[in-house]
């Protein structure tokens, strides 16, 4: 069975005539189609064309309802392929501190990690500010790729002082890939439960596009993220690339 014969085996065609306009009513409809399962990621979505025959629209209504979709992050419309149904974002609220891991088991998805590189390194001028130390004094620098469901999602550069480590020592990197960072440090007494966080949009380079294993051009949130004690003594100085198809943040206002 075809997706435009999935898509005709709709029980009510009709669309409303009142004040919800028809490319919203035509949208509501899809997202319900993905929610419920029945277009699933990687699936193609009706064109233009079939919607327009389906409901009796015009090509700018279908047109409407597909870039809404697409604004909302549960498709990607790619030329000579059409709408594609893609995985639903992971959404983290800005206001909490919690770990990948946290994370991710919070949303039923199965978080991984690959360490790229551990090891010792001079501070720069940005990573001795954050960490309030000085410059060229030596910091502890983890380079991981983070995983949900055995997909990557983002990468991490994290930056810490040797001392974090004095109870247990500098984790391996089969340590690091085992789990959680931040389980390991609240084992030691470490505890983190504030931070500041700055996040801005950018294309990812051809590096960090090879190791999400997506095509350039495409689009990633790097955030910077200095994380503290209840001393507010800071903690770890992080870079992070998230893929924007997959991930995006919440802050909740008032």
């Amino acid at each position: 069975m075809t997706l435009y014969s999935l898509y005709m085996n709709w029980n009510d065609t009709k669309l409303d005539e009142g004040p919800i306009p028809l490319w919203s009513q035509i949208a509501e409809r899809l997202r319900a189609d993905i929610d419920s399962g029945r277009f699933k990621p990687g699936d193609t979505l009706p064109g233009e064309t079939e919607i327009n025959l389906q409901f009796g629209v015009s090509r700018s209504t279908s047109r409407a309802a597909l870039d809404y979709l697409e604004t909302e992050g549960l498709i990607k419309r790619r030329s000579g392929r059409g709408s594609i149904v893609i995985e639903p974002r992971v959404e983290r609220p800005l206001n909490r501190i919690s770990s990948f891991s946290e994370d991710m088991r919070s949303r039923g998805l199965v978080p991984g990690y690959r360490t790229r590189r551990i090891k010792i390194v001079p501070a720069s001028q940005v990573v001795a500010a954050e960490l309030e130390m000085a410059p060229g004094e030596p910091v502890v620098e983890i380079d991981r790729t983070m995983f949900a469901d055995d997909r990557p999602l983002a990468t991490s550069i994290t930056y810490m002082k040797p001392s974090v480590f004095e109870k247990s020592g500098i984790p391996t990197a089969e340590e690091l890939d085992a789990g959680s960072l931040y389980d390991r440090l609240r084992r030691d007494g470490v505890v983190i439960d504030s931070g500041d966080e700055r996040i801005e949009g950018a294309l990812a380079d051809a590096a960090t596009a090879r190791v999400l294993e997506v095509k350039q051009p495409a689009v990633v949130l790097i955030c910077h993220r200095t994380s503290r004690m209840p001393d507010r003594r800071p903690v770890e100085y992080v870079v992070l690339h998230y893929l924007a198809e997959r991930y995006s943040f919440h802050v909740k206002l008032g």
